[in-house]
């Protein structure tokens, strides 16, 4: 689908109606002052400093609303674009991403590195290690490169299929830019200078027992690399720790996946046994380490079709990504304190 651009239109209601020409930004009107602070009730004069204790606050509150209505009208009247896989930017910056905030900043307390190893414009491919029973460390990847990166970059996500068949997890996958992982759809994301990620374990990382915590599995046949080497991007790899302690996963509950059509039904030392308690991730410290670029610009794109050239690239990302697990495992000081 086409995206649709749209003019930027002043409020009708907030511009003043003698002043000049509205230039598109929001004005908010100016309250008019309760009787008796007047000039000669006490009130500063021009230049004066106000005092300490003199709210500004209720400013600040007008125009939040303010622009959470006027995102609310927008939305209502179906005045906002989306891409052609469905990416909708300002529902991602002003509801999701604002919604994993919290276990972003405030329970997972995530630490990230090497931040400057990842452009601020164009295409990149970012390789991460997959793990913690739900897919909570893709989210967080997402988060950390829209608020800890300079630019501010989106993370368009490549998925397995049954995400986008879960109601209403799927069509918020799409909203906030995620799509199937296949290798047609990574090429014209990258192709077209978008920051792409994926986590080539899929759910054999994702899902695997407690006992191999930080230990990579097979990283499949390597499509994503074949996609890096015909845009020319470069591969980040990247890092993750703390996402294996969050469910911790202990057991496997095989009839009840084949019943729900999932690919495991994990027993943690939580869930099933305390029920929805035991859906709450444990507080562990996070890190996020970005490592330097592998560059592919210098490589024939024909060698895309090599299947030797796909599988030593593949290998190369494989190993950097477990020797820096390795590296950062030895440095924390601990599980869930930092």
């Amino acid at each position: 689908m086409t995206p649709r651009r749209r003019a930027v239109r002043p409020d009708a209601e907030s511009r003043p109606a003698d002043g000049p020409e509205s230039t598109g930004a929001r004005v908010i009107p100016l309250r008019a002052a309760p009787e008796g602070t007047g000039p000669d009730d006490g009130a500063p004069e021009d230049g004066a400093v106000p005092a300490a204790d003199e709210p500004a606050a209720p400013a600040q509150w007008e125009e939040a609303l303010a622009e959470a209505m006027a995102f609310l009208r927008r939305r209502l009247e179906g005045d906002y674009a989306v891409d052609e896989f469905g990416f909708d930017a300002e529902l991602t910056d002003n509801v999701i991403i604002p919604a994993l905030r919290p276990l972003y900043r405030n329970w997972f307390r995530v630490e990230t590195i090497g931040m400057d190893h990842v452009p601020d414009v164009g295409g990149a491919l970012v390789v991460a290690n997959h793990s913690g029973t739900l897919p909570l460390d893709s989210l967080m990847t997402a988060v950390a490169l829209h608020d800890d990166h300079p630019a501010r970059r989106h993370l368009r996500m490549l998925g397995a299929d049954l995400m986008f068949r879960l109601p209403v997890v799927g069509p918020l996958a799409r909203k906030q830019g995620s799509t199937l992982a296949c290798t047609p759809d990574a090429q014209r994301l990258m192709a077209s200078g978008e920051l792409v990620g994926v986590w080539p374990e899929g759910f054999k990382g994702i899902g695997k027992p407690f006992r191999d915590r930080y230990k990579l599995q097979r990283f499949g046949r390597g499509g994503f690399v074949s996609a890096a080497l015909r845009t020319g991007v470069p591969i980040i790899p990247c890092s993750i720790v703390g996402a294996e302690e969050i469910y911790p996963k202990i057991g496997d509950i095989k009839p009840l996946a084949r019943l729900f059509g999932a690919p495991y039904f994990p027993v943690t030392p939580l869930f099933p046994a305390f029920g929805p308690v035991g859906l709450v991730p444990l507080p562990s410290k996070w890190y996020i380490e970005f490592g330097e670029p592998i560059r592919t610009d210098s490589i024939d794109p024909a060698e895309a079709d090599d299947p030797m050239t796909v599988f030593n690239l593949t290998d190369q990302v494989r190993e950097t990504i477990q020797h820096t697990l390795y590296r950062l495992l030895s440095q924390r000081r601990s599980t869930f304190l930092g």
